[in-house]
């Protein structure tokens, strides 16, 4: 009897530590969401704020009197051009995400299921450029691209995610192959079996088979190209060619900053992006957690 009492308080204990360590997982978790969010309010906060008011001490978290024409006023300070700058980013992402997703998929399947002599040699390279900062290879490749007649054009924005360019090339063809060697390869095998050739079994086995890590890669590659700021800053010169990125610039002076209003701009800009995680995390969590499976 004593010996059951022993057990069942050793299990009680470990009962109450288990939801203790569970309440502390829970409040550093709050926590950190917290200070992650704080930016973001500070964002909203400063948007909806009177004009001269962004910084005063003590700050203001929640604005009085809060002020909305900052957003109409921010989207008339463009007039027509913000318009035009939307459709060219639109444009540029849009093109950009689908090279994105046909080049990585067809470069990660075939490090994933063909066999070539010196495959694991050249998806190791393919690695290291993850390593390489892109200021490193700026110069180069606007030699390259000023030599093709290409400058103050979309396609040095577009036509090198055909051909898995760049960093996030690398790191997208490591999440798909990752994907692709978490598929059985009796599938595949069947596939051969019946007739099938390497692009058939990528068409209709392995690309429909991979579609959480197809939608991380899309959103990944949405975010990237939407936000970009470098690239189009260094490709394009002319006004009506700009992109969201680069009209930004537009809301600071030389000697004053409407921080107000590029605030609320910046804000507008950065809901696409918000509305497509929401609406993608079932394929953002499941890639997540699939492709890293198996290596």
């Amino acid at each position: 009897m004593r010996g059951k009492t022993k057990e069942i308080n050793w299990l009680s204990r470990q009962s109450i530590q288990h939801k203790l360590m569970k309440l502390f997982i829970y409040i550093c978790l709050t926590v950190g969401g917290i200070i992650i969010c704080i930016p973001f309010w500070w964002m909203i906060s400063t948007s909806l704020k009177v004009p001269g008011r962004e910084f005063v001490f003590p700050p203001e978290w929640i604005p009085n009197p809060i002020y909305w024409r900052n957003y109409i006023e921010g989207w008339a300070r463009t007039g027509l051009d913000f318009n035009r700058w939307l459709g060219n980013t639109v444009f540029i992402t849009g093109f950009s995400m689908i090279g994105t997703i046909i080049s990585v998929s067809l470069v990660a399947y075939g490090f994933a299921r063909l066999r070539f002599p010196g495959r694991d040699m050249l998806f190791i390279l393919c690695l290291i450029t993850m390593m390489i900062p892109q200021q490193v290879t700026i110069v180069p490749i606007f030699i390259l691209f000023r030599w093709m007649g290409w400058l103050d054009t979309f396609k040095p924005l577009i036509i090198p995610h055909y051909f898995a360019a760049g960093p996030i090339g690398a790191f997208f063809i490591f999440l798909m192959r990752q994907f692709y060697l978490t598929i059985p390869a009796e599938l595949t095998d069947a596939a051969i079996i019946d007739g099938c050739g390497a692009f058939g079994v990528f068409s209709r086995i392995m690309f429909p088979l991979s579609k959480p890590a197809v939608g991380i890669m899309a959103v990944f590659s949405f975010m990237f190209h939407w936000n970009d700021f470098i690239n189009p800053l260094i490709y394009l010169y002319s006004y009506e060619k700009y992109t969201l990125a680069l009209g930004l610039r537009f809301f600071q002076g030389m000697v004053y900053i409407r921080w107000a209003q590029l605030m609320a701009v910046s804000l507008l800009i950065l809901l696409p992006c918000v509305v497509l995680f929401f609406v993608a995390q079932k394929y953002y969590i499941q890639g997540i957690v699939i492709t890293g499976v198996k290596g």
